[in-house]
C-alpha cells in the first residue's frame, strides 16, 4: 500500500521535534510499492528519512518526503563461505534498529548488543554507519539491499562496496545519495560470544552488574548479549535524553580527529590549567591519529547545560543539543551550534562538523 500526503505535518517524525511540513509525503509498505513509484513525477528535491533521529530540518520540506514500511527479520538459510557460527539474518529497511537489537539479543546471536537503544532505522543505519561503545554497524552488515531510482532496478553493496567511514558511507556521496534506497539489510551475527567492552567503562559497568561478579573472566563465561544489551541501555538512558520527554537527535557532533602533534599541545595547555596529573580523554588510532571526544571539548568551553533560547545542550551530556522547550526554532537550534563551533575552534584550534544532517543543506 502507498499512502501520499500533502503538507505533512513532520513534527513526529524528526526526534528534534522541529515544527515543519513536507510539500508531499510517500510512506510505502513493500518492494513491490516502491516500485510502483514515478519517482520522475514526485515534487523535488526528494528526501528518504528513516525515524527522523540524525535529521535538523531547518524549514517546511518543499519536496517529497519517502518513508519506508518495509517490516519484516528472518534468519537465511546457509550460504557459501559461511562459518557455523556465523548466522545472516535479513531485516527490512523500516524496522525500528533497537527492535532488531532485542530480537537479536533475545535469540542469542552477537553483534548488535553494543548498539542497543540506538534510535532510527534499519535502512538509515546502513547509510548513516551508526556506532557506539565500539561497535559500528559496519562490523557486522554482510550486504546492503537497494533499489536504484535511475535505472530502476534493485542492486548489492558488499560491506566492502559500501565504502564505510566514521558515519559516512558511499550512500551518502554524490552520485549516490537520493539514487539508491535501502530496502532490506543483511547482517552478519554469531552465535559464538563476541562481547566488545574495551571502549570506556564499559567493561566495569558490565562487571558491576553481574550480581557477584568480581573476577572479569568468571563473568565472561556468563555472559548474554541481553546481559550487556541492559547494561548498554541503561547508561545510555542515564546520558541522554528520551525524545518523548525532550527533542535532540543524538550526538550532535562528530568526534574530531587530530594529528599528535596538535593533541600534545592540546595535552599541554591542560595540564597548565588543571595540573600535571590532567588525562585529556582520547583514543589512539592505529594511522598515529589522535580521536578526542567532542564532548570533553565542549564542556571545557563551558556549554554543559547553557540554553540558547529553545535550545540548550543537554546537562547529562554536552555532545547533545536539545529542543529544551519543545518548541526550539530552528534558527535556535543552528545558532547554538555555531557559538558551540566557533568556542571550540577559538580555544583548541579544532573545527567541529555535526554528526546530525541539516535539511536542506
Amino acid at each position: 500500500m502507498i499512502n501520499t500526503e500533502y503538507y505533512k505535518d513532520l513534527t513526529k517524525m524528526n526526534t528534534f521535534g522541529m515544527k515543519v511540513k513536507a510539500r508531499c509525503f510517500v510512506e510505502y509498505d513493500s518492494v513491490a510499492d516502491l516500485v510502483d513509484i514515478e519517482f520522475g513525477e514526485l515534487s523535488r528535491p526528494v528526501l528518504h528519512i528513516g525515524g527522523g533521529s540524525n535529521l535538523l530540518f531547518t524549514e517546511d520540506f518543499k519536496g517529497t518526503v519517502l518513508h519506508s514500511k518495509i517490516e519484516f527479520m528472518e534468519i537465511l538459510d546457509k550460504c557459501d563461505n559461511v562459518s557455523d557460527a556465523q548466522v545472516l539474518v535479513s531485516v527490512g529497511a523500516g524496522v525500528a534498529f533497537d527492535d532488531f537489537c532485542d530480537w537479536a539479543a533475545k535469540e542469542g546471536l552477537w553483534g548488535t548488543e553494543n548498539l542497543s537503544y540506538i534510535p532510527g532505522e534499519v535502512g538509515a543505519s546502513a547509510v548513516q554507519n551508526i556506532g557506539a561503545y565500539g561497535v559500528e554497524v559496519k562490523d557486522i552488515i554482510h550486504t546492503v539491499y537497494c533499489y536504484d531510482t535511475l535505472e530502476e532496478e534493485f542492486v548489492s553493496f558488499s560491506v566492502a562496496e559500501c565504502g564505510y567511514g566514521y558515519r559516512d558511507s558511499v550512500f551518502k556521496k554524490s552520485g549516490f545519495k537520493g539514487r539508491y534506497i535501502v530496502t532490506h539489510v543483511v547482517f552478519a551475527l554469531s552465535r559464538e560470544p563476541k562481547p566488545v567492552l574495551d571502549y570506556g567503562h564499559l567493561k566495569e559497568a558490565v562487571l558491576s552488574s553481574y550480581e557477584g561478579g568480581t573476577d572479569m573472566e568468571k563473568v565472561l563465561d556468563h555472559l548474554t548479549p541481553e546481559m550487556i544489551r541492559k547494561v548498554i541501555i541503561r547508561i545510555r538512558k542515564e546520558k541522554l535524553p528520551d525524545p518523548s520527554d525532550m527533542g535532540s537527535a543524538g550526538s550532535f557532533f562528530k568526534n574530531p580527529v587530530i594529528s599528535r602533534e596538535h593533541f600534545l599541545r592540546i595535552e599541554a595547555a591542560a595540564k597548565a590549567e588543571h595540573g600535571t596529573d590532567f588525562k585529556v580523554p582520547h583514543y589512539d588510532l592505529p594511522d598515529g591519529y589522535v580521536k578526542v571526544p567532542a564532548a570533553w571539548m565542549i564542556e571545557e568551553c563551558g556549554w554543559k547545560g547553557r540554553r540558547s533560547g529553545g535550545a540548550a545542550v543537554y546537562e547529562k551530556q554536552p555532545l547533545v543539543i536539545v529542543n529544551y522547550t519543545g518548541n526550539a526554532y530552528p534558527e535556535e537550534i543552528t545558532g547554538l551550534e555555531k557559538r558551540i563551533v566557533a568556542s571550540v575552534m577559538d580555544r583548541f584550534g579544532v573545527e567541529l562538523h555535526p554528526e546530525v544532517e541539516h535539511i536542506p543543506q
